[in-house]
């Protein structure tokens, strides 16, 4: 009997200890499951054609007929014997320069008014701030390409009231860069600060009040407190901000590429060179050169990042 009782427990035990395990595996597959569909979707739509990118930079394709491998020639004739990629560049570096920094020193000025105490209604003002960033792309290059017009746009008209002459927007180099950072800057202000305003309610109030009591206007708060406090999110919207201004296609694509190409940046050429001459491996070794670009910049922000911070 002792040896059938002993039996029967040496039996049991592996049992139970399966029953125990089951409902911990079966968490983990299940947790495996619900997480899965983003790691899919992100697979099929982003590191799939981030792949296919790099094969077809090595061929020479129109997507009807066969594909040519023709190695680094690609890359070779974009450095070497394009100028109107080198255009592009300057074009692209041209806009994201006059459209980023004053969009983000303007950003930064609004969140710290709609942060005041004594300004009444915020919760409307802070979204009509945002209201542009919602706002369809393509209105927003309807009503500038308008305000814009040579003759009979908004902004020529206020500037022949003091006696100057029309500006040429879209036939000037620097007109076109003006208009197309101008539709960049009305529809990105609001989102960045949105960011700002969310980092400068997590600053105590008993700073400024401190500040106050001290003597020391608003502006001197600005400078002394917001800036310094506020620092790893201004370099965050910074690092966002060029990732997104070099990857600006919809606004010059809608106001028009001018003339000379003035108004051509990467994106644009990118999408010329595959959609318009069916140059796909062309175009895809423009898209990896502008994701080197990309990350190039974002390593540069990243050490300067490190070097504020230290």
């Amino acid at each position: 009997m002792a040896t059938k009782s002993a039996l029967e427990t040496s039996t049991t035990k592996p049992v139970s200890v399966t029953k125990k395990k089951n409902p911990k595996l079966f968490d983990q597959l299940a947790g495996y499951a619900f997480i899965s569909p983003f790691f899919i979707i992100f697979a099929i739509f982003g590191v799939y054609p981030l792949f296919f990118t790099a094969y077809l930079s090595l061929h020479r394709w129109d997507i009807l007929g066969e594909k040519v491998f023709v190695g680094f020639d690609n890359y070779i004739a974009l450095f070497t014997n394009d100028p109107l990629f080198w255009k592009a560049v300057g074009n692209t570096f041209s806009i994201w320069f006059i459209s980023t920094v004053p969009q983000l020193i303007l950003a930064l000025v609004l969140a710290f008014l709609l942060n005041q105490a004594f300004l009444k209604g915020k919760g409307l003002f802070r979204l009509a701030v945002f209201m542009p960033n919602i706002t369809s792309v393509v209105a927003v290059a309807i009503i500038f390409s308008a305000m814009f017009g040579t003759n009979y746009g908004v902004i020529n008209y206020v500037v022949t009231l003091f006696g100057f002459d029309p500006i040429n927007w879209s036939g000037s180099y620097l007109g076109t860069h003006v208009a197309i950072s101008a539709m960049v800057m009305w529809r990105w202000v609001g989102y960045n600060t949105i960011i700002y305003l969310a980092g400068l309610q997590g600053i105590s109030k008993d700073m400024y009040e401190a500040a106050t009591i001290d003597g020391a206007n608003k502006t001197q708060q600005f400078f002394f407190i917001t800036i310094p406090l506020m620092k790893p999110i201004i370099l965050f919207t910074v690092i966002l901000s060029t990732i997104g201004g070099m990857q600006i296609f919809a606004e010059p694509f809608l106001f028009g590429r001018g003339a000379s190409n003035q108004g051509l940046t990467m994106t644009l050429y990118l999408y010329e060179e595959a959609f318009t001459r069916f140059a796909f491996g062309y175009a895809s070794a423009i898209a990896w050169v502008l994701f080197l670009i990309i990350i190039i910049f974002s390593l540069i922000n990243l050490f300067i990042t490190q070097r504020i911070k230290s």
